[in-house]
């Protein structure tokens, strides 16, 4: 079956004006399960009111699940097969932490209210079947930049983004579906901002302020933008969808980057962060982690709407 047929769920989509993401831990017991199955059929609904409702406003969500909660709400259909729970990348000197998570929902807009409006019912909606692991509210910076000041997502494929953030034949049951990975990073910015304009670009490997390339001969060799460059076994480049966001807390002193990758193969995200963790070869970190810690970590899978409705019952 064609993928567009099967109500593939947004995760081709771009970054939106603002998002909203909520990491959940179900309940033990049968009622907790029932509840979020039955949200999961509920789901494709909610965004459709929205949508409806405001359709100027750009609305998108997305809803994946962890292996644990996958087992538990979908036990007769087996597994997807890179769905794992996450395991810490352990480098010398930086870690990719494993971290708790159920269920995913990562909302867009292109107004606040309309984000929060859908959260709001999804989490009324769970009740007391749910515990929020974490909730990060992203933004839109001027023209797409991190709070780093770097244009970000600049590596996403260009088109075709569904032949890089969807499953195809290779694992048939489950085409059209994603493996959404998310992390959510908290910049050093004192030490970041007493950079150099050049020290910071050559850190990232690219240009501030125009966005431009590095040349090649110029570059880092542990540049942020070099070690997540990941190659096939034949030269070509192994591209993921990103739909990073910024987030801040001023009063809290807290600025970061919520890392969210869908992917055809986790295998690919996995590489990328093995490169920036460990480095290839081990010791050639990322150098962004020189003021950037990673604070949570967690794989989810993303199946089609069309998935959602037929095992809502």
């Amino acid at each position: 079956m064609d993928m567009m047929h099967q109500q593939v769920q947004d995760v081709a989509v771009g970054p939106g004006e603002h998002a909203q993401f909520m990491v959940f831990r179900l309940k033990e017991g049968e009622e907790a399960t029932e509840k979020a199955r039955e949200v999961a059929g509920l789901f494709p609904s909610i965004l459709r009111s929205m949508r409806n409702r405001f359709p100027e406003l750009r609305v998108f969500g997305v809803m994946g699940f962890g292996r644990d909660a996958w087992e538990r709400l979908y036990p007769q259909v087996g597994l997807p097969r890179e769905l794992v729970n996450f395991e810490p990348i352990v480098g010398e000197r930086h870690v990719a932490p494993s971290t708790p998570g159920d269920l995913l929902f990562h909302l867009r807009g292109q107004r606040r209210a309309v984000v929060f409006e859908m959260a709001r019912l999804l989490a009324q909606e769970l009740g007391d079947a749910v515990v929020m692991e974490d909730e990060v509210q992203g933004f839109r910076y001027f023209d797409g930049r991190a709070m780093i000041g770097f244009v970000d997502g600049t590596e996403n494929p260009e088109f075709d983004t569904e032949t890089y953030a969807l499953i195809g034949s290779e694992d048939p049951e489950f085409m059209g579906g994603s493996y959404a990975f998310v992390q959510k990073y908290v910049h050093d910015m004192t030490r970041w901002n007493a950079m150099s304009t050049e020290e910071q670009e050559r850190t990232i490997g690219r240009r501030k302020f125009t966005d431009l390339e590095i040349p090649e001969e110029e570059k880092a060799e542990n540049a942020h933008n070099v070690v997540t460059n990941i190659e096939g076994p034949n030269g070509e480049e192994q591209k993921i969808v990103r739909a990073n966001m910024p987030f801040a807390h001023v009063a809290k002193g807290e600025y970061g980057t919520y890392f969210v990758s869908y992917a055809r193969s986790f295998a690919i995200t996995h590489k990328m962060l093995e490169n920036m963790f460990v480095g290839d070869p081990v010791g050639n970190s990322d150098l962004l982690l020189e003021v950037s810690e990673a604070v949570t970590g967690s794989l989810f899978f993303v199946p089609t709407i069309a998935f959602l409705a037929e095992h809502s019952e």
